[in-house]
């Protein structure tokens, strides 16, 4: 069974476009630390699509903590310039979940599900930033 989950931060702001169909796809890395905080953190690079992906564009920021469940998978294609074959190990993700604590909310964390954001089902006080 293929099926990863990690618990990070955004690495960069996400990267949005639209393929021909029309569907939006983002792309991010996310850093995930280790059990030591000495270790650098392992980097992933994401790719999320539809609801999910314009919920990312519209609230992830590099340093948003988020929470994502997907297949770890290998993403193949020509280089234009060189004509070579490139990969690159990426995380196709399933599941989208925004993390983190507002700003002025004290202690009190604050969750918000991507799939409640792409349906309008929270208000401002569930956003987590």
């Amino acid at each position: 069974m293929n099926v990863i989950t990690l618990i990070g931060r955004a690495g960069r702001d996400p990267e949005v476009r639209y393929n021909e169909s029309g569907t939006v796809v983002a792309q991010l890395t996310l850093a995930v630390n280790r059990r030591s905080r000495d270790e650098d953190p392992d980097w992933f690079n994401l790719k999320i699509w539809g609801k999910q992906a314009q919920v990312a564009a519209d609230y992830v920021r590099k340093g948003s903590l988020i929470a994502v469940s997907g297949s770890h998978i290998e993403d193949k294609w020509t280089d234009r310039n060189t004509g070579e074959e490139r990969k690159k190990w990426i995380v196709d993700v399933r599941t989208l979940e925004l993390l983190g604590k507002k700003p002025d909310a004290g202690d009190t964390s604050s969750r918000a599900t991507a799939a409640d954001a792409a349906a309008g089902r929270f208000d401002d006080d569930s956003i987590p930033f």
